[in-house]
């Protein structure tokens, strides 16, 4: 089975967390953690803060680890390395989401997450007061 590994950013204001949602694809319409995929020769947190400013046009800092969560999808296997963000101003555009939520705690089953993305809201709601 195909193997990908990707990160994405929990970008946290105040009590909130920053949620997408898909615009395109097998997937179209489920929520999602915004990032991507690492590229060659690339951290983690060098592509997290260029999905980011790709998808987002936004600037973020990495603050922390969070979680890695695995994945099988019906094509591929997903690994996915899950950081702690803050954002650096406020400005955010969806350049690829069709819709975007700030969600408290309580708020994060209001979303239909895609698969992989269930695993890191229950880290979410056990780790994050």
């Amino acid at each position: 089975m195909k193997q990908i590994e990707v990160v994405a950013a929990i970008i946290r204001k105040g009590d909130k967390i920053f949620a997408t949602q898909r615009g395109y694809g097998e997937w179209k319409d489920w929520w999602e953690f915004p990032g991507g995929k690492v590229e060659t020769g690339e951290t983690p947190e060098e592509a997290l803060v260029r999905e980011i400013r790709e998808e987002l046009s936004a600037g973020i800092n990495v603050d922390e680890f969070l979680c890695t969560v695995e994945h099988d999808y019906p094509a591929f296997h997903l690994k996915m390395h899950c950081y702690l963000c803050s954002l650096i101003g406020e400005a955010l555009y969806l350049n690829e989401h069709e819709a975007a939520k700030w969600l408290a705690k309580n708020e994060l089953d209001s979303v239909k997450w895609l698969p992989a993305d269930v695993g890191v809201v229950e880290v979410i709601k056990s780790k994050i007061q």
